[in-house]
């Protein structure tokens, strides 16, 4: 009997919706504290994830959806470099 793998879903912190781990971009906050994108989704650390959409990330930096999921305080500065990160990420 072979065992099948289950698909890993997530939900979108800003939306809510539920998809494909590989559907989504997950912003880590490492070990070290910093927070970044992290296109591989293999990165360690405490992570979230978000469509890759312009508009599931700006509800969620307004929100300050990241900074409680990633237990951490984001500066404008934080948020402005991770939204360049995030759209180098979707191809923006």
């Amino acid at each position: 009997m072979t065992k099948t793998r289950t698909t890993r879903s997530r939900t979108c912190a800003a939306c809510g919706a539920t998809a494909e781990k590989r559907g989504l971009v997950r912003i880590v906050r490492t070990p070290e504290g910093e927070v970044m994108v992290d296109p591989s989704g293999k990165a360690n650390g405490r992570g979230t994830y978000i469509c890759p959409t312009v508009e599931c990330f700006e509800q969620a930096a307004k929100r300050r959806r990241f900074a409680a999921a990633l237990r951490v305080s984001l500066s404008e500065e934080d948020t402005d470099r991770l939204r360049h990160e995030f759209e180098q990420a979707i191809g923006k």
